[in-house]
């Protein structure tokens, strides 16, 4: 099992996309695609018809949206990883048989204050799951420690299981959320507003390493 740094685009335009993905594209293996609808969060994120640059990267998305199916069925292509908020489903199953038939992998999201009850069932069928350590829809957010808890659960019930931190990863944090269990690390704000992209993340792997 791998520790990786994974860098989060968000982006409500074409130019900004291409901007964002650019800066970070040749430093990292994959790259977080972050889609917001403005429902299930307040935010718009690659809600637009966009291209993805040419990279080397994978891709996972994300998915901040009301109807994830919807997106499933239009945009799986480009996304080797398809991350669902539990809370925007009323059938897992669905979902993951859904993800599953595109020939995906499926991971399920869980928002700071849901329970890790609601996974628990679907575990030994996914991929990954993504602890939000922020309130979703929004770079740079206040981390949140306790949603750590969740992590050390999960790793202790899944040992071999990839498990993503999401929200306020920086240098302050991320040595937290590796302690408790995490492997995978999301970090948004930390790499965009950074002006040297390479020192950054061997500072966050410095961290874990």
């Amino acid at each position: 099992m791998e520790n990786k740094i994974i860098p989060a685009i968000i982006a409500t335009n074409q130019e900004e996309l291409n901007e964002r993905i650019n800066k970070v594209k040749d430093h990292v293996k994959t790259l977080q695609l972050d889609v917001m609808d403005g429902d299930f969060v307040p935010t718009h994120s690659l809600d637009f018809d966009f291209s993805l640059p040419k990279t080397d990267c994978k891709y996972e998305a994300h998915l901040m949206v009301s109807s994830p199916e919807e997106w499933i069925e239009k945009n799986h292509e480009i996304a080797d990883m398809i991350l669902v908020h539990i809370e925007s489903t009323q059938d897992p199953e669905k979902i993951i048989e859904l993800v599953k038939n595109k020939g995906k992998k499926i991971g399920f999201v869980l928002n700071p204050g849901t329970p890790t009850e609601k996974i628990k069932p679907f575990l030994d069928q996914i991929d990954e799951v993504l602890i939000m350590t922020v309130n979703p829809g929004y770079y740079g957010s206040k981390f949140l420690p306790e949603t750590l808890e969740k992590v050390k659960e999960l790793r202790q019930l899944k040992p071999d299981m990839e498990i993503e931190v999401d929200g306020g990863i920086g240098l302050e944090t991320i040595e937290q959320a590796y302690k408790t269990g995490a492997n995978l690390f999301i970090s948004g704000s930390y790499l965009q507003k950074s002006d040297d992209v390479t020192a950054a993340i061997a500072a966050l792997e410095d961290k874990f390493i």
